[in-house]
């Protein structure tokens, strides 16, 4: 019941009491013993409040640390509110619009990276001198880098926008240089001694990536019903990553791949072992399953092969490498790789493969 002080009530041993900030009627219960001396400073904390509101000063989250209304209020104090509280939110706010891959890579950045090094600052306190410093000293490559700080320039970014601060510190964070993957083709007289180091659907799916230029995420994606032996041809329609299906990452990635001779022989020999089972077409012999990613395909077969053939590691991406030069070095029209390979345009084709394009005659 109500004990004659306007804005308090009392309840047995809690008291709300009640004011209007920011246009808003706020009420908060705070537990109080049952005496007069604690209802005459519940009262004095009221009119502190209010006068507080009047002059500009009042501080909720001071007042009211556990408050509902005050971790709400947090969030649009960047003095207050922590890189870890807001990382958290953004990414809850935010994962249904990422494919699973790419949730993984953010929650990898946020867990591992970001909030063990900034969790505890608060938004404001955070300055591109100390993402820079930190950067300096993060054992990883340039691109992996860039790749983590993607969810802290996101959430900021968002933050700037919804004008809860007024500068953002990564707007001077560049992202650091990466350098291209320099195309190392094999020689036809290296593809042929790693081959011979191989036998059944091991073989098969490294002759095939050799001469069909896909890229090994869509390699152990591929299913017989986008094979077209008839017609000789396939269909790049999907990828896996991290044991994920999705579709291709681009528009022009979704493509129809006209098969090389050796390519269309690597899958007739793949037939025997995977046809039947209407699945995807290449399989890992020691499991009876699809490939779930290129880990197990790096490790068990790649490596060793290369190492028993005798030739300098390069990683399998290589392959695709091999496969776009051999293709030009033959005079094939740059426009018509450029679509096999699944780029959207020939520049591309041009800028990483332009030593293998014979000079027009």
């Amino acid at each position: 019941m109500d004990r004659g002080n306007r804005g308090i009530t009392i309840r047995g041993n809690s008291a709300q009491i009640a004011f209007t900030y920011q246009g808003v009627r706020c009420r908060e219960t705070l537990p109080i013993p049952p005496t007069k001396t604690a209802q005459k400073e519940l009262a004095l904390k009221l009119q502190s409040i209010k006068y507080e509101i009047k002059i500009g000063t009042f501080d909720y989250l001071k007042h009211f640390p556990f408050s509902k209304k005050a971790k709400e209020l947090r969030k649009t104090r960047p003095d207050r509110y922590t890189i870890g509280e807001g990382l958290k939110s953004w990414l809850q706010r935010n994962q249904s619009r990422f494919q699973t891959s790419t949730l993984q890579d953010y929650n990898s950045a946020i867990y591992h990276h970001l909030i063990p090094a900034f969790g505890e600052i608060t938004i404001a306190e955070l300055t591109a001198n100390m993402i820079k410093e930190w950067l300096n000293n993060l054992p990883r490559s340039n691109k992996r880098k860039s790749n983590v700080l993607t969810p802290l320039r996101q959430m900021y970014d968002e933050m700037y926008h919804d004008e809860i601060i007024d500068k953002n510190p990564l707007e001077r964070v560049k992202n650091l240089p990466t350098q291209s993957r320099e195309p190392k083709p094999f020689t036809q007289e290296e593809v042929t001694k790693i081959l011979n180091e191989l036998t059944g659907q091991e073989k098969n799916l490294i002759q095939f990536a050799f001469w069909s230029g896909l890229r090994t995420s869509e390699l152990i994606a591929l299913r017989w019903q986008d094979v077209d032996l008839e017609q000789n041809r396939i269909f790049v329609k999907t990828a896996c990553v991290r044991g994920q299906l999705k579709e291709t990452k681009t528009k022009s990635g979704k493509r129809e791949v006209t098969l090389q001779p050796q390519a269309r022989e690597a899958l007739l020999n793949q037939q025997t072992y995977t046809e039947k089972l209407n699945d995807t077409v290449f399989h890992d012999p020691r499991t009876n399953n699809s490939w779930k990613d290129d880990q197990p395909i790096r490790k068990n077969v790649w490596t060793p092969a290369l190492k028993k053939a005798g030739i300098e590691y390069r990683n399998p991406y290589q392959t695709r490498h091999t496969f776009a030069s051999t293709l030009l070095s033959r005079g094939e029209n740059p426009l018509w790789v450029a679509q096999q390979m699944g780029h959207k345009d020939w520049g591309q084709i041009i800028k990483i493969y332009g030593q293998w394009i014979p000079p027009s005659r």
